[in-house]
C-alpha cells in the first residue's frame, strides 16, 4: 500500500508522523511525498488557531481530490475536538485522536474502513472495544470516548460545555509513546513529553492532548541511544509543556537533560520549548556548562502585559520573564532567544498593546513566533467581555512581525565577524538563473540545464540557530565545522 503523509502545526506533530510512517514502512508499506497519488493519506492536525484548522480541511479536500478512491486517516488535535465535523468531510476514512493515533499501524490492520479484520488483529495486542456509537461506518472517534476521570477538576481549568474534550483533558496520564522523527541524516525530532495541565485561558491543548504525561529517564534514554544508532547528530527534545517532563514519575527535566548529555554519538540538543517558570537557573548553568546542549532557547511569553498574562492565566509576570533572559545572556552571551507571542487576545487593548511592543523591544530576544488570536471552542477565554476586532488583530499581528524583523536583523548583525559551530545538513540548495531552488536528493542531479556543481549549495545550522551556505561537499553532511560568519554565507530567506 503506498502512503502520503501531511503535518500541520508543531514539531511534535512531526515526531509523531515521522515515528508512525516508519513503523508502517517497515511493515512493507510505501511512502511517498504529499501531493502524489496514494492509496492511504495520513494528515496529522492541528487546532491552536482557527487558520490552522483551515488548513486541515483544505488538506483533506486537496488528498480525496488526488484519489478519490483513497482512504483517508485524520489524526492529532483537531481530529481530537472536532471529530463529528471531520467525519463528514467526504472521503475520510478514520478519524483518531491523539490518545490513539500512534496505534495506527495496529489499527489499519484491525479497521474494516482500511481494509482490516476487526476480529482479526493479526498479531498485534487487541484494541479496546469499541460500542456501535463510536464504530461507524468504519470511524473510530476517538473525541466521543469516554475516559476515567481522576477525582476532581484541576484549579485552573475552565469550565467547559463540551464533555468529550473534559474527560480527555482530566484522563489520568497513562503509557507514554516515545516517538521520534527519522529521515534526515543530521537531525531528529524526540516527543520525550505530551500533554498539559496549565488549562491557559486562551488554549484548548490540554482538551486536545489531555494532562502532561511522560516516560521515566530511562526509558527516554533508551530511546534516545536508539537515535544515536541510527545516525542522528542533532537531536530537538519536544513536547507540549516539556518542562514538566517527569512529574508524574517524581523525576525532573533537569535529571533528563544530564543523562541525555551523557549519551555518546549524539553531538548537539535543543530543547524546543520551555515555559519560563520552569527555566530554573540550575537548568541555565548546565545548559551553558555542558557538553551537547546549544545556547538556543524558545521561551513562551504570548504578552507584554502582566494585565494580559493574568487574563491568560500564564504562570510568570513580566519581571521574571525578564530575569530569565537577562540571566542567559550572562551566563551565554551569544544565545539566540525565540518568544511566542500572540497578538489580539481578548483584553488586549492599544495601552496594553503598546506596553507589548515596548517589553519585546528592551529584551535581548532574537525573533519572535507571532500568533493572531482566535476563539477556540471550550477554552475560558470565551467568557472574557472585551474583544479586539479581528482587523486589529491583524494590524497587531503586522507590527509584531516587524518588530520581530529588526530584533532578528540585529541578533545576526551582532554575529558577523565571529567564529561557530556549524551541522551540516544533507540538503542541497542549487543556483539556476540567480535563483535557489532546494535538490531533493543528496547528490546534485546530472542534468545539462543546470550550472557545474561549482553552484550547488548546501546550507547548515550554529550553534546558536543562524542559517549559513557554503559550496555543496558531500564529506561535510553530518559533520561540524567552524566557520566564520560574514554576510555572504549567512541565510536571511
Amino acid at each position: 500500500m503506498t502512503i502520503a503523509a501531511h503535518t500541520l502545526g508543531c514539531k511534535l506533530n512531526y515526531a509523531e508522523t515521522s515515528d508512525i510512517l516508519r513503523r508502517l514502512a517497515a511493515e512493507g508499506h510505501t511512502v511517498v511525498d504529499w501531493g502524489r497519488p496514494a492509496d492511504l493519506y495520513l494528515i496529522n492536525t492541528c487546532t491552536v488557531t482557527a487558520v490552522a484548522e483551515k488548513k486541515c480541511r483544505t488538506a483533506i479536500h486537496q488528498a480525496h481530490r488526488l484519489n478519490p478512491e483513497a482512504r483517508i486517516v485524520v489524526m492529532g488535535c483537531f481530529a481530537q475536538v472536532a471529530a463529528k465535523e471531520i467525519e463528514a468531510i467526504p472521503g475520510v476514512t478514520l478519524v483518531l485522536g491523539n490518545d490513539r493515533k500512534h496505534l495506527l499501524p495496529q489499527i489499519l490492520k484491525s479497521s474494516p474502513a482500511c481494509g482490516g479484520d476487526l476480529g482479526n488483529p493479526g498479531n498485534q495486542a487487541p484494541l479496546p472495544t469499541q460500542n456501535s456509537a463510536q464504530q461507524k461506518n468504519g470511524f473510530i472517534d476517538s473525541a466521543q470516548r469516554r475516559f476515567p476521570k481522576i477525582g476532581e477538576q484541576p484549579a485552573a481549568s475552565p469550565t467547559n460545555d463540551f464533555q468529550d474534550l473534559q474527560d480527555l483533558a482530566q484522563r489520568e496520564p497513562t503509557a507514554f509513546p516515545l516517538q521520534y522523527s527519522s529521515g534526515d541524516r543530521t537531525r531528529t525530532f524526540f516527543k520525550i513529553q505530551d500533554g498539559c495541565d496549565y488549562f491557559c485561558t486562551y488554549c484548548a491543548i490540554p482538551f486536545a492532548r489531555g494532562r502532561s504525561r511522560s516516560a521515566t529517564i530511562e526509558e527516554t534514554l533508551c530511546a534516545a541511544r536508539r537515535i544515536a544508532d541510527s545516525g542522528a547528530r542533532e537531536v530537538v527534545l519536544t513536547g507540549v509543556n516539556t518542562g514538566t517532563f517527569g512529574q508524574h514519575q517524581g523525576e525532573s527535566f533537569l535529571d533528563l537533560l544530564r543523562g541525555l548529555d551523557a549519551i555518546p554519538g549524539i553531538q548537539r540538543y535543543r530543547i524546543s520549548s520551555i515555559e519560563p517558570n520552569l527555566l530554573t537557573d540550575d537548568i541555565l548553568r548546565f545548559v551553558a556548562s555542558s557538553r551537547a546542549f546549544l545556547p538556543h532557547f524558545h521561551i513562551p511569553l504570548q504578552a507584554g502585559s502582566d494585565h494580559v498574562l493574568a487574563l491568560m492565566h500564564r504562570r510568570y509576570d513580566t519581571a521574571l520573564y525578564r530575569s530569565k533572559l537577562l540571566s542567559i545572556k550572562a551566563l551565554m552571551p551569544d544565545a539566540c532567544i525565540a518568544a511566542d507571542i500572540m497578538a489580539g487576545f481578548n483584553g488586549e487593548n492599544e495601552e496594553e498593546f503598546r506596553k507589548t511592543l515596548d517589553f519585546v523591544d528592551s529584551l535581548p530576544i532574537s525573533y519572535l513566533h507571532v500568533f493572531t488570536y482566535s476563539d477556540r471552542p471550550g477554552t475560558a477565554a470565551l467568557r472574557l467581555a472585551e474583544k479586539v476586532p479581528v482587523a486589529v488583530r491583524h494590524e497587531h499581528t503586522a507590527r509584531l512581525l516587524e518588530l520581530s524583523e529588526r530584533k532578528h536583523n540585529a541578533f545576526i548583525q551582532s554575529q558577523l565577524g565571529t567564529t561557530r559551530p556549524v551541522l551540516w545538513e544533507s540538503s542541497i540548495k542549487s543556483e539556476v538563473g540567480g535563483r535557489k531552488s532546494e535538490v531533493k536528493n543528496n547528490l546534485p542531479p546530472q542534468t545539462s540545464n543546470l550550472r557545474p556543481p561549482t553552484s550547488y549549495l548546501m546550507e547548515g545550522w550554529t550553534d546558536n540557530y543562524i542559517r549559513v551556505s557554503a559550496p555543496y561537499d558531500p564529506a561535510l553532511v553530518g559533520t561540524v565545522t567552524q566557520v566564520l560568519l560574514g554576510p555572504d554565507n549567512i541565510v536571511r530567506d
